[in-house]
């Protein structure tokens, strides 16, 4: 009997050694997170208005120690008042592929700040997404932005497959240095090529996901805007698009139809670019992705743009409004305020990666099977799009989202805004909600902001587009 007793006191004070050893641990690293956090904060940028009530970090997440490759974040928080711990965290990507969503997402749309023309101060936008939720802005891949690899390598060997690992590695060591983020809502957000990025992202975790109770990464859904989907679909959608909204010939479009259907949305060859070419040259002096909105006169012209290879058609951006984020990330100061590795990314920075680009080695053809996987696993998809994008259409999307052959819980509606005027139309599936703004562009949150917030704030709450019933 003494023995055992002995030997529970010797099993009690091993557990209790252990416990104490488990809550050092514990106690160790909850400190290396906190200065991890600290770190990274932003304490103030260059030129930031006074009125700023809302906490901002920004810095590098290591996502392969062998290569060195690492991607850049910036955090910014909800206001104080607004209590951001309630709130979900909701990451952002840009598309491209190869554009910053430093650059774009968080500079030029759903971010809190916008640059002023003279490229050194700041101004509040009055319809910033962090009013309602936690945001987490990502350059990715490696190579865009901020983000960097000492590989020289991976900017010329980089593909969908690559970056969605690269991503999911990111928020797995994120989460670690924020673990107050642990188990919160987790939404995606995003636009453009962002319809490879984000997709492939959420099928990740969602796998990784399966099977655990209270998962770190706590995925609810994603919200998709004028996106690249279905190479088939979407080449049908958006030449028939510039076909009845006036920009092409029936001549040309009888062309596409003959040389397109069939060739992949953003790498077109041989008669397909020919077509591409003849009728971009129809277009006009335009800017296709907001094709009512005037055209850009920077140093390099629409028209410049519409003879270089094609390179507007996937960059995603508007070179008069981007110009003066470029010339503020450009700052030495505000690179330093942002934590920015000045030594180890391209000089100048630039919005957009045009060696990313050029080197883009795999682009799955459609994510319609992916689209099918998330759909069951019970993922809140909406997908958007802006209805005066010429680059990626709704008449794009709207092809691809049929071929999913979902049934209708809510059939085509106006929806309304604040000021119960139409502010676009929706439908909603079984698994999916679409949503059109009205009189939007490829970036809608730049040219209709708020119908842009509108369109968030019902995402987050899963609740569709109010409808107005007149008497």
């Amino acid at each position: 009997m003494g023995m055992l007793i002995k030997f529970s006191s010797c099993s009690f004070l091993l557990a209790l050694s252990f416990a104490t050893l488990l809550l050092s641990t514990i106690s160790a690293r909850l400190i290396s997170n906190k200065e991890e956090q600290e770190r990274d904060r932003i304490i103030k940028l260059p030129g930031q208005p006074p009125n700023v009530y809302f906490s901002q970090y920004s810095g590098y997440v290591t996502v392969d120690p062998l290569a060195g490759r690492a991607l850049f974040y910036w955090l910014i928080e909800a206001p104080k008042m607004a209590r951001p711990k309630s709130k979900p965290l909701v990451l952002w990507l840009n598309g491209g592929p190869g554009c910053s969503s430093v650059a774009y997402g968080a500079s030029e749309e759903v971010g809190p700040f916008r640059v002023r023309s003279d490229g050194k101060t700041l101004y509040l936008n009055p319809y910033t997404w962090n009013k309602v939720a936690n945001l987490l802005f990502l350059d990715s891949p490696a190579g865009v932005g901020f983000s960097y690899s000492n590989t020289s390598s991976d900017i010329y060997a980089v593909g969908d497959k690559r970056t969605s690992q690269d991503a999911y590695k990111f928020l797995i060591n994120w989460f670690k240095r924020f673990p107050q983020y642990n188990h919160r809502p987790f939404y995606i957000a995003g636009e453009s090529y962002a319809g490879h990025y984000i997709p492939e992202l959420s099928q990740i975790i969602v796998r990784r996901n399966k099977g655990i109770k209270n998962p770190v990464i706590n995925f609810q859904g994603f919200l998709l805007g004028n996106p690249l989907i279905d190479d088939y679909y979407d080449n049908i959608g958006t030449h028939e698009y510039w076909w009845n909204h006036g920009l092409i010939s029936d001549s040309t479009y009888e062309d596409l139809k003959k040389s397109c259907t069939n060739e992949t949305f953003l790498f077109p060859k041989n008669e397909c670019y020919d077509a591409l070419d003849q009728a971009y040259s129809e277009f006009g002096d335009i800017n296709p992705y907001s094709i009512y909105s005037p055209p850009c006169y920077d140093s390099a012209t629409q028209i410049h743009h519409l003879n270089s290879s094609l390179p507007w058609k996937f960059r995603g951006n508007d070179e008069c409004v981007v110009m003066n984020t470029k010339r503020y990330m450009n700052l030495p100061e505000v690179q330093k305020a942002l934590h920015a590795n000045i030594t180890l990314i391209p000089h100048p920075w630039v919005t957009c990666s045009s060696a990313i680009r050029g080197n883009w080695s795999d682009s799955p053809k459609s994510m319609l099977p992916i689209f099918k996987e998330l759909i069951a696993a019970g993922i809140r998809i909406w997908v958007f799009s802006g209805d005066t994008d010429a680059v990626l259409p709704l008449t794009a999307t709207r092809y691809s989202i049929n071929a999913l052959n979902l049934s209708i819980n809510t059939n085509w509606y106006a929806w309304y805004d604040d000021h119960q005027q139409v502010g676009g139309w929706s439908q909603v599936y079984k698994g999916l909600t679409y949503v059109t703004v009205r009189g939007a562009g490829h970036e809608v949150p730049l040219t209709q902001p708020q119908l842009a917030l509108s369109l968030f704030k019902q995402f987050l709450q899963n609740q569709p587009m109010p409808a107005a019933f007149w008497p």
